[in-house]
């Protein structure tokens, strides 16, 4: 069995119905793959820790962060 993970980051306008303009992207990344022949199984959530960099005395220095990642994952 084969798998492909494709990165999924929905864009909104806010202004608009939000989950409405998130769903209609998700469903069309699951559309384009499963015409390709590939069978939609989940969106996984994935949590990544950067660590901050100190910089040179201070400058360009950045603070650690979370980073959150969605995957949609697709199997043949």
């Amino acid at each position: 069995m084969e798998h492909i993970v494709v990165p999924f980051a929905a864009s909104i306008d806010r202004r608009k119905n939000t989950s409405a303009q998130i769903a209609e992207q998700l469903q069309s990344a699951i559309k384009y793959h499963t015409e390709k022949g590939w069978k939609y199984v989940r969106v996984e959530n994935i949590t990544t820790f950067v660590n901050a960099e100190i910089g040179c005395f201070g400058i360009g220095a950045k603070p650690a962060q979370t980073l959150f990642t969605h995957l949609i994952i697709f199997e043949k």
